[in-house]
């Protein structure tokens, strides 16, 4: 598929698909640029929120990744990916009582998930 010219616009799928491709490419800067424009297109989506969460936490932008990974545990209190990602904010963010808060629903939604267990294992032995 030929990108859309300048004067087509895009949709937020095709949005939310460009950027979830620039975000596996380790581009985050451009993931978010092109997520954000799909979030205005399809405000409070999941999808895109979480992987505009993503594209935040890999520029190092905590506060915008754990505001994004936020408005999706709000809207779906058992979503465990929303949880680890936020949790993992938190803990970059300095918010350790959060994080630990945060690591352990996505461990209790998701017991199985190793990476879950990992990112709260290592914040107890930090902290």
């Amino acid at each position: 598929m030929q990108p859309p010219l300048s004067g087509e616009h895009e949709s937020a799928y095709e949005l939310f698909q460009r950027g979830s491709r620039m975000l596996a490419e380790r581009h985050p800067g451009a993931a978010a640029v092109l997520l954000e424009r799909a979030l205005v297109l399809e405000p409070g989506k999941a999808s895109i929120l979480e992987a505009l969460g993503q594209a935040y936490f890999n520029q190092g932008e905590h506060a915008l990744a754990a505001d994004r990974f936020a408005a999706i545990v709000e809207a779906d209190p058992l979503a465990h990916y929303a949880h680890f990602g936020l949790g993992l904010a938190r803990a970059r963010l300095a918010d350790a009582p959060a994080a630990r808060r945060h690591l352990r629903m996505a461990v209790f939604l998701k017991p199985d998930n190793e990476s879950y267990q990992r990112a709260l294992a290592r914040l107890r032995a930090d902290n």
